[in-house]
């Protein structure tokens, strides 16, 4: 089984939050076009003024959705 790796973006200012929200809808619809095998995405709101959009991808995809979406970065995931 690969290893799942957690690429992350990074927004900050007061409209990080809605920022992030509304980068997880593009993430979601990489994943449809691309047809990657996972589909866990997501956004957390770790402040008044930071957010983060996430997407889970696999060892074997993890350099293809790098190069193509620019993540800020990324951590192996833990479910």
């Amino acid at each position: 089984m690969s290893r799942k790796i957690k690429l992350i973006w990074d927004f900050r200012g007061p409209a990080a939050a809605k920022t992030a929200e509304h980068h997880e809808i593009h993430l979601k619809e990489y994943i449809a076009i691309e047809k990657l095998p996972l589909n866990i995405t997501g956004f957390e709101i770790q402040g008044e003024m930071q957010a983060i959009a996430f997407m889970v991808v696999t060892d074997e995809n993890m350099i293809q959705v790098r190069d193509a979406l620019k993540p800020h970065r990324g951590e192996i995931y833990q479910n």
